[in-house]
């Protein structure tokens, strides 16, 4: 008995972790290098596009320093638009578990604006590409019964360190969301960190009660 009791208890001092990390009813962000990610891909991508449009003519033709310095104006006009951009998206980002939704908001010209409940998210997929995992961080998509058909996820959750857990955290709700359901698309509050914590501290005493009486 001892064991399964010391068992549950790391556990669920695991799952307190998690709810550290990312607390309920408080917005989070990505991590700041998600800006890093996107400069990075994006300066890929230029220099992608240029080596096979650009640099080719330049090479098949005769150098000419004004149409060269003329594209590479261009190119840093568009990085340097592109950093502010990219500063400004990050600011506008922001993602919030509750009780028994998340909701998240992003967008600098157009501002996007969403809440999902839990019992309507059916996969939880996480993606990192070589840039990202040299970055140490990792994309959370999140489809919902109402986008299972489409290739777009309806959330992601970008930039994100930790990941795994999030998505543990995440799907730990689900579960919740699943079991405390009304039958009305609606579901209860899952239990809150405070009753964890007192399980946990619970749990600890008999702990020691039980130390005590093998010694």
């Amino acid at each position: 008995m001892f064991f399964y009791i010391e068992k549950f208890t790391i556990l669920l001092e695991f799952s307190m972790v998690k709810s550290l990390i990312f607390p309920l009813n408080t917005p989070f962000k990505p991590s700041v290098a998600l800006i890093t990610w996107f400069i990075a891909d994006f300066i890929l991508v230029i220099l992608l596009i240029l080596s096979c449009t650009i640099v080719p003519v330049i090479i098949a033709s005769e150098f000419d320093w004004f149409i060269t310095g003329i594209t590479l104006t261009g190119v840093l006009i568009l990085i340097v638009f592109f950093v502010a951009w990219v500063r400004l998206y990050y600011v506008s980002m922001w993602y919030e578990l509750r009780d028994d939704e998340m909701s998240w908001k992003r967008g600098v010209w157009f501002r996007r604006t969403g809440i999902v409940p839990y019992n309507r998210i059916t996969n939880l997929d996480v993606i990192q590409g070589p840039v990202m995992r040299m970055l140490g961080i990792s994309t959370l998509s999140i489809q919902t019964a109402g986008y299972s058909g489409q290739a777009v996820p309806e959330i992601r959750i970008e930039g994100i360190e930790h990941a795994d857990d999030l998505r543990e955290l995440i799907r730990s709700l689900v579960r919740q969301s699943g079991m405390h359901s009304d039958g009305t698309g609606g579901g209860a509050p899952p239990i809150t960190v405070s009753t964890d914590q007192k399980i946990i501290e619970e749990l600890v005493k008999i702990r020691t009660l039980l130390e005590q009486q093998k010694k």
